[in-house]
Formats: C-alpha cells, sequence, structure tokens
C-alpha cells in the first residue's frame, strides 16, 4: 500500500508506477489523448483522497486508472462539494475503497 501527503506527490509517484497518461472527467465518461472511456472501458485501480486545511474546495481525489486497452494514466478531481458536473453512474463508479 502507497501513501502520500499532497496531491502532486501521489500524481508523482503513480506516474513512476507506470500510471503515465492524464485522464479528464466528462459527464458520463473519462478522456485520455482523445480517446472516449466509457464506464465498463476502465477500473479504478488505487484512490487516494486529500481534504483541504481549511477550505472544503480544496477537497480532492487522485485516482490510478486503468483501460481497457491497456492504458493507464491518473485522474485528479475535487469531491464533496467541488464534485459537480458527474453523472450519477460516474460518481458511483469512482466510490470505491480508499488508500488514504
Amino acid at each position: 500500500m502507497y501513501t502520500y501527503d499532497t496531491v502532486t506527490e501521489a500524481v508523482n509517484g503513480l506516474k513512476k508506477r507506470s500510471f503515465t497518461m492524464d485522464f479528464n472527467l466528462s459527464e458520463n465518461c473519462l478522456i485520455c489523448n482523445n480517446n472516449t472511456y466509457k464506464l465498463e472501458d476502465f477500473e479504478i485501480v488505487e484512490v487516494y483522497r486529500f481534504e483541504g486545511n481549511s477550505d472544503p474546495a480544496d477537497e480532492a481525489a487522485v485516482y490510478a486508472v486503468e483501460g481497457k486497452d491497456g492504458e493507464k494514466g491518473v485522474l485528479v478531481t475535487g469531491y464533496g462539494a467541488s464534485a459537480e458536473g458527474m453523472s450519477a453512474e460516474m460518481a458511483k463508479k469512482l466510490q470505491i475503497n480508499t488508500y488514504k
């Protein structure tokens, strides 16, 4: 199990472990290099959550993502009050056991 103190440490640590692509969140899918990954096209391998020291808007989650096509990368999102703009299905997919 890995632990990280900051979002930057988590992203850098995952990139060193072959999660080199950058995924972006859309309402019902993830996007990476102009490829669209529907909910069934990827798995969340690890997730790390970080809470803002004084501002709840600073809450973030870092996900290690693996596509069924073998692409591995990182997704960084806000969560809690700042997690807007995603479908209920996507929110459910991103709610897995946390490592931090």
